[in-house]
């Protein structure tokens, strides 16, 4: 775990003392920022392998943040939300969010979480299929988390990369809802499957509908497959 920055953005000195010391432990280096603004410098400086983001921050919130981060990288984003501030996570999902974490939290979850997202990148790009995929114009690579339109980089969340690769790499295959959550998410995560929905929603939004022989549907009360012709 060596060499891995972690970013920390809240607003809280204590939230930053108590994360601190346990990612510490686990020889993460950490880095910190208390408002919207300075985590924007922050990861522009640094490039953090990884980004804890408040959702209410001074300046420029986190929700803003993470749309700004989302238009130039696909860095591994968790959110921090206040108990029942349903609507905040949906739009952290919406925005390229990968997972959020309810405020009061254990220090111990945010690191399980942590790892459990590193753990998840390490696999899919180890899991012996061939770790870049071509179809028409399109190109989605796991070992760079990357996905490609008519070279053009199409900017693009690690979940949406890791979702798109696992339909893209099982044409035909019908996923459920809950095999994709299992599948991208792991096991360990606490969400629901409307999470799947936002982000085939979001890969959707970037890629071409018509004209393609390939193309993500819909099997209803079922679940997604990716369909070549």
């Amino acid at each position: 775990m060596q060499g891995i920055n972690i970013l920390i953005c809240d607003d809280d000195p204590v939230v930053h003392e108590s994360l601190k010391i346990y990612l510490k432990n686990e020889n993460f280096n950490c880095l910190s920022a208390y408002d919207g603004e300075e985590a924007l410098k922050q990861i522009k400086c640094f490039m953090p392998s990884l980004i804890i983001l408040d959702i209410m921050m001074p300046k420029l919130n986190g929700l803003e943040v993470c749309k700004e981060v989302r238009k130039t990288s696909s860095v591994p984003i968790i959110m921090l939300t206040a108990k029942g501030e349903e609507i905040d996570r949906i739009l952290g999902l919406e925005l390229g969010a990968d997972d959020y974490i309810v405020k009061p939290f254990s220090p111990r979850e945010v690191v399980a979480r942590i790892k459990a997202i590193r753990r998840r990148i390490i696999e899919n790009v180890a899991d012996g299929k061939p770790s870049t995929l071509f179809f028409d114009h399109l190109e989605i690579s796991l070992k760079k988390y990357q996905v490609k339109y008519d070279d053009q980089v199409i900017i693009s969340t690690p979940k949406e990369v890791e979702t798109l690769y696992l339909l893209a790499s099982n044409p035909g295959q019908v996923f459920s809802r809950e095999q994709i959550l299992d599948r991208v998410w792991g096991c360990d995560y606490y969400g629901d499957t409307r999470t799947v929905d936002t982000h085939i929603k979001r890969i959707r939004a970037k890629l071409p509908q018509e004209g393609m022989n390939w193309g993500l549907q819909t099997v209803y009360g079922v679940g997604y497959k990716f369909e070549v012709d």
